[in-house]
């Protein structure tokens, strides 16, 4: 497990001072500082995936607040792989408008905007998309429809021209969503991907659709643009050795610029026996990263946390809650190295004075512990 480290008092740790040192991409521009903002579930957009006033409002307070990158919310890139209701889209030109405001307006905050690209597959609900999901193999229990070959390259090429939209409305870059048992996480695990084809079986062909979408994306965006993956490497049949294999490729490979691991708490130990003894973050760190900064989310909390992940090797820290609860949580840290995110819940008055819209609020009351009424 990570260490709890020295106090934290400005003359004694010069970590703290890194956490507001610029971060370096290989393509396109550099973060100002280690913060990124976690691309949360809101809830709050318009049913055709336009961006709304609220989140416009949510997102560009926490561009102000001082995160180096603002990245949105799961922004889908097919109609039928919508997850949620209120979910950004980025599946159509209709949507460029909401886009191209938003990014002016996070960029004008000096914060990296990015878009995170998503489909839903299996888990998109029938009654919200009006037909059955889609996913890597037909599935009884969730009544998922297979993908032909020739439609799982057509999600290849909609993750393709939606990442042209975000650099057409100004985006600095995109982040692919892999993680959380959504499409591509579906075809990395044996337990949901049980096809035949050249996306299926063996580790290599279940994680084609990832390569595919991310050189795709590099091969139509060029070189001044960033590209993201995100990774979760436990839950929805992800296993850790084959997702340690599949982010050193990803690394090695050098088409993306930053590596987004999801890790659920970033001080925990692995769920797998055979990693068990040390903390899953490290996993992550010892691999061969080249130039591709790696970042990590879970349950970072305090200026305290965020020391403590770039101490155990991490790049840039992912700060989801606390940014719900603080949007201003870089400032904040910065003002006192010490400082906390308040405990939840909070009252809903105090989510809308932090830019929050109600249907945000709602998704927090129904989904966690968050809003006390």
């Amino acid at each position: 497990m990570l260490q709890q480290g020295l106090p934290l008092r400005a003359g004694n740790f010069p970590l703290m001072e890194q956490l507001f040192s610029p971060v370096a991409f290989t393509h396109g521009p550099a973060m100002r500082n280690r913060f990124m903002l976690a691309p949360l579930t809101t809830t709050q957009n318009l049913d055709d995936g336009t961006a709304s006033e609220d989140e416009f409002r949510w997102l560009t307070a926490a561009a102000r607040g001082g995160f180096g990158l603002t990245l949105t919310g799961v922004a889908n890139v097919q109609e039928q792989g919508r997850a949620f209701p209120g979910q950004l889209g980025i599946f159509s030109d209709a949507h460029m408008a909401g886009l191209s405001r938003l990014a002016e307006a996070i960029k004008a905050a000096d914060s990296l905007a990015l878009v995170q690209l998503h489909h839903a597959g299996r888990r998109s609900p029938t009654a919200l998309i009006g037909t059955a999901p889609v996913g890597p193999s037909d599935d009884a229990e969730s009544g998922t429809r297979a993908l032909s070959t020739a439609e799982v390259e057509a999600v290849v090429e909609d993750f393709v021209t939606a990442a042209g939209r975000a650099q057409r409305a100004g985006f600095d870059g995109i982040e692919v969503h892999g993680a959380h048992g959504y499409l591509v996480a579906q075809f990395l695990s044996a337990e949901m991907n049980r096809r035949t084809d050249r996306y299926g079986g063996p580790l290599e062909n279940r994680a084609r659709l990832l390569f595919d979408i991310v050189a795709g994306i590099r091969g139509h965006c060029g070189a001044g643009f960033i590209v993201a993956v995100r990774l979760s490497p436990e839950r929805f049949g992800m296993r850790l050795a084959e997702m340690r294999t599949v982010a050193q490729r990803l690394l090695r490979e050098g088409q993306i610029d930053l590596l987004d691991m999801s890790l659920w708490d970033v001080f925990k130990e692995p769920q797998e026996e055979e990693f068990q003894g040390r903390s899953l973050l490290s996993c992550f760190t010892e691999l061969d990263r080249g130039a591709v900064p790696l970042a990590v989310a879970g349950k970072i909390r305090s200026g305290r946390d965020a020391v403590r992940c770039l101490e155990a090797g991490a790049d840039v820290i992912v700060v989801g809650r606390a940014a719900i609860l603080h949007p201003d949580f870089p400032q904040r840290v910065a003002e006192d190295p010490e400082f906390e995110a308040v405990a939840p819940p909070v009252t809903a008055d105090y989510l809308r004075r932090n830019g929050l819209g109600e249907a945000f609020i709602g998704f927090l009351r129904d989904r966690w512990d968050f809003v006390q009424d």
